[in-house]
C-alpha cells in the first residue's frame, strides 16, 4: 500500500504541474491574440495549436459575438482546470497521504 500511496501522491504534483503550465499557456495565447509581434509569430503558432483543440469546442457554446466580440473560452478554460486541479488532483493526494496514514498506523 505504501507503494500506491506514494505513485498516487506523485502522480498528484505531476499533474498539478502539468495543468498549471496549461494555465499559463491559455494565459499567454490571450495575451498574444491582444498583441501583435511579428517575431513571436512562430510562439504564438505553437500557443495556438497547444491550445485550440480545448478552446474551440468552448466557442461552441458561447461563441464571442454574444459578449460584444470578446472571447471567454479561455477564462472558461482556465477555471475548468482550476476547478480539475482542485477536485481531482487534490482528491489523489489526499487518497494517497490518507493510505500512507493507515500503513503507518500497524507499526
Amino acid at each position: 500500500m505504501v507503494l500506491l500511496a506514494n505513485f498516487l501522491i506523485a502522480v498528484s504534483r505531476i499533474l498539478h504541474i502539468v495543468l498549471m503550465v496549461y494555465v499559463w499557456i491559455v494565459i499567454l495565447r490571450a495575451v498574444f491574440s491582444w498583441i501583435n509581434v511579428p517575431s513571436l509569430y512562430q510562439v504564438y503558432v505553437l500557443l495556438f495549436k497547444l491550445t485550440e483543440p480545448l478552446l474551440k469546442p468552448i466557442r461552441k457554446w458561447v461563441p464571442p459575438y454574444r459578449f460584444g466580440g470578446l472571447d471567454i473560452s479561455p477564462i472558461i478554460v482556465v477555471l475548468l482546470i482550476l476547478f480539475i486541479d482542485t477536485f481531482l488532483v487534490k482528491t489523489l493526494a489526499l487518497y494517497g497521504r490518507s493510505l500512507l496514514r493507515q500503513e503507518t498506523l500497524y507499526f
